[in-house]
């Protein structure tokens, strides 16, 4: 998502890999890689995080090249998608951690309007992921329903 609501233009990343290409050097088959996904994603771990787990354990940049699909697809091929996507879910607990704040620190006025800008991505996001089906329409952010999650 965009960096809408501050005034830095770009953010640090980790680049990509150039090719899009297979590398040389990996030795897993598309089947293997796609057992490594599945297996932890039943350890629990989110998509962006089973990436980085096979980018520094086993050497694989990228899936794609190897197995024609994303990670996210091979989940959902194995039905283990979680129920929200990663980065709305990411959004929602960073919006019930500045209201647990909120609740705490009555006086901090200054992140009264950082949870309002948190919430708009929320709903931008959700609007998003409604259109193209991937939560259900009737789905809400609701800030006390989320913060019993």
């Amino acid at each position: 998502m965009g960096r809408l609501h501050t005034h830095r233009h770009g953010r640090s990343h980790s680049i990509r890999p150039v090719t899009v290409r297979a590398p040389s050097w990996i030795t897993q088959s598309s089947k293997e890689v796609e057992e490594l996904v599945v297996k932890y994603a039943k350890e629990g771990l989110a998509p962006s995080q089973i990436g980085i787990k096979l980018r520094d354990q086993y050497s694989i940049p990228l899936t794609k090249p190897i197995t024609q699909k994303s990670v996210t697809k091979i989940l959902e091929e194995n039905k283990m998608l979680p129920e929200l996507p990663e980065d709305l879910n990411n959004i929602v607990n960073k919006a019930v951690g500045l209201q647990k704040h909120l609740k705490a620190n009555k006086g901090d006025h200054r992140n009264v309007r950082s949870l309002e800008l948190i919430e708009a991505k929320v709903h931008r996001l959700a609007t998003y992921y409604k259109r193209i089906g991937r939560i259900p329409k009737n789905w809400k952010y609701k800030s006390v329903v989320a913060q019993l999650e």
